[in-house]
């Protein structure tokens, strides 16, 4: 399976700290670096919540006329 990559490098710090507040929001502990001891429920609820918010944001900038 191919790694993602991240196309804007500057964003990196910006996407892991997205990652780690998603993370404690729906109550999965995530460390810096490997995290490959998480389950699938726990690593999908985290990919799920930062989606849900992606969406919300994209929403209510739609409405804000953004």
């Amino acid at each position: 399976m191919a790694k993602s990559q991240i196309l804007v490098s500057e964003a990196k710090d910006a996407l892991e700290r997205f990652k780690m507040e998603a993370a404690s929001e729906v109550g999965v502990n995530l460390k810096q670096g490997y995290n490959g001891d998480l389950t699938s429920r726990q690593a999908g609820s985290v990919g799920g919540q930062m989606v849900k918010k992606m969406i919300e944001k994209y929403e209510n900038d739609l409405k804000a006329g953004k």
